[in-house]
């Protein structure tokens, strides 16, 4: 089975996360980049709230087996030194019914399918 795994991460981390994934052996990623805010809401300076923070959103679709390996690539490359920080991030994970790839039309399974066509 296919999975979709989207992380939404501060715009610095970007690079090393891209970077990670790269080095990893998956380098087939979306990058968007959005606003938002999570459970902190936003953050205060002086008298001003900012409630929409940049952030960068990730999006790849991998095999399940893989999963662990890509949040744990994904956590390691996105956190801040230590033992983290608000505003690090989040990552989603939803199944993938079915993927089609436009120039071939073919329909992608996974890595079953892929190594039988091979």
């Amino acid at each position: 089975m296919l999975i979709m795994v989207r992380s939404i991460i501060r715009p610095e981390k970007a690079d090393a996360v891209m970077a990670a994934l790269m080095d990893a052996g998956f380098p087939a990623v979306t990058k968007y980049a959005v606003a938002g805010r999570g459970k902190q809401r936003g953050i205060k300076i002086g008298d001003i709230t900012y409630d929409e923070l940049p952030k960068v959103m990730l999006m790849s679709v991998v095999d399940e087996e893989d999963k662990n390996f890509i949040i744990d690539t994904i956590m390691d490359a996105a956190r801040s030194p230590g033992k983290g920080a608000f505003g690090d991030g989040k990552i989603f994970i939803t199944e993938v019914e079915e993927a089609y790839t436009i120039s071939s039309g073919s329909k992608e399974t996974g890595k079953v399918l892929e190594e039988a066509a091979a």
